[in-house]
C-alpha cells in the first residue's frame, strides 16, 4: 500500500519517471528473483544446521510435562 502512495506522489510529480518505473518494476523483480531463492536455501540450510547442533541438548532435557 505504501509503495502505491509513494509510486501515486510521483505520478503526480514526474509522470515519465512514474512510468518508466511502472515499466521497468517487472524486469527488476524478475532480475533479483534468484537473490532471493538463494537467500531462501541458505536460511533453510541454516535452520537444519541449527537443528542438528541442538538436538543433542533436546534429547538429553527430557520430555516437557504436558499442560492442562
Amino acid at each position: 500500500m505504501f509503495t502505491f502512495l509513494l509510486w501515486c506522489v510521483l505520478l503526480v510529480l514526474c509522470w515519465p519517471l512514474a512510468l518508466l518505473a511502472l515499466v521497468f518494476y517487472p524486469i527488476v523483480w524478475l532480475c533479483l528473483l534468484p537473490f532471493r531463492i538463494f537467500g531462501i536455501a541458505v536460511g533453510g540450510a541454516l535452520a537444519l544446521l541449527t537443528a542438528v547442533l541442538m538436538l543433542p541438548a533436546r534429547i538429553l532435557r527430557g520430555p516437557r510435562p504436558r499442560r492442562a
